[in-house]
């Protein structure tokens, strides 16, 4: 692929839905993919961003537009014209991006919860962020990981982590340099506003936690100020781990979401 290799997974037939890969978990998206609501008439595509897993190396700075040129870049070489795009926290403002960049490969766009980079309290996420890139620079990318995902997800993630996605804490140890260095940098960087969501044609679904937040309850308010005719589900209990910890009821709103909005009309 043009001086770059991507790993990819795929499978079924039908319509294609493209899962990208969000920061970190590069397979938070699997277990959504492998649910029985989406196993008939659809092809998934699974894919892992330069950097993670056994994609090759970022070469330069990383960015939402260069991760979103790599998935058209993906789908082009698999000759897939138009596909269902799902993105979750990191990979919904992928998402977002090339559903604007390239408005005709996206038949439908499922955001679960993009990153709140433009909300009003933009700056408190982007204050966190900056300590994050600051405890990598001081502590190194292991003692930033476990201080990270500690105060997330509490003093036993490992055991919680494992639980929902077995292998997953060996793959975040092999690639936080990745999500540290270019995946953090790369969302601090990113700018899209109302101009970029006015060139979307495609239906869009917003799925998120009734217990995400003040950060993503106002990222939601903004998809829906910007995409007017998006559709709305809040998945109550739920918080912006929804994607693993309540993958059933995800994956029936994106059913149903999908099943109104088929190809073929």
């Amino acid at each position: 692929m043009d001086g770059f290799e991507l790993e990819v997974s795929g499978w079924g037939s039908g319509e294609p839905i493209v899962f990208v890969q969000t920061a970190l978990t590069a397979d938070e998206l699997l277990p959504l993919a492998e649910e029985p609501q989406l196993e008939h008439g659809y092809h998934k595509i699974v894919f892992h961003r330069r950097g993670y897993a056994g994609s090759g190396p970022l070469d330069g700075p990383g960015s939402i537009k260069g991760d979103a040129a790599d998935c058209y870049a993906l789908l082009k070489a698999m000759r897939v014209d138009q596909a269902h795009m799902v993105g979750v926290s990191y990979s919904g403002a992928v998402a977002l991006q090339l559903a604007a960049d390239v408005p005709e490969l996206a038949h439908s766009l499922t955001l679960l919860e993009p990153p709140p980079v433009h909300t009003p309290s933009s700056s408190e996420f982007r204050g966190a962020n900056d300590r994050l890139i600051q405890a990598r620079r001081e502590l190194g990318p292991a003692a930033a990981l476990h201080e990270f995902l500690t105060i997330v997800v509490g003093a036993e993630w490992r055991q919680v982590v494992e639980g929902y996605l077995p292998g997953s804490t060996a793959q975040m140890e092999r690639d936080m340099v990745t999500f540290f260095d270019s995946d953090l940098p790369a969302l601090m960087d990113w700018r899209f506003g109302s101009t970029d969501a006015n060139r979307i044609s495609s239906p869009v679904l917003h799925i998120g936690g009734s217990e995400s937040g003040q950060w993503f309850a106002e990222v939601r308010e903004l998809i829906l100020s910007w995409l007017p005719n998006t559709e709305d589900v809040v998945i109550d209990g739920a918080d912006h781990s929804l994607a693993l910890t309540h993958t059933s009821e995800v994956a029936n709103a994106l059913a149903d979401f999908l099943g109104r909005h088929p190809m073929s009309s």
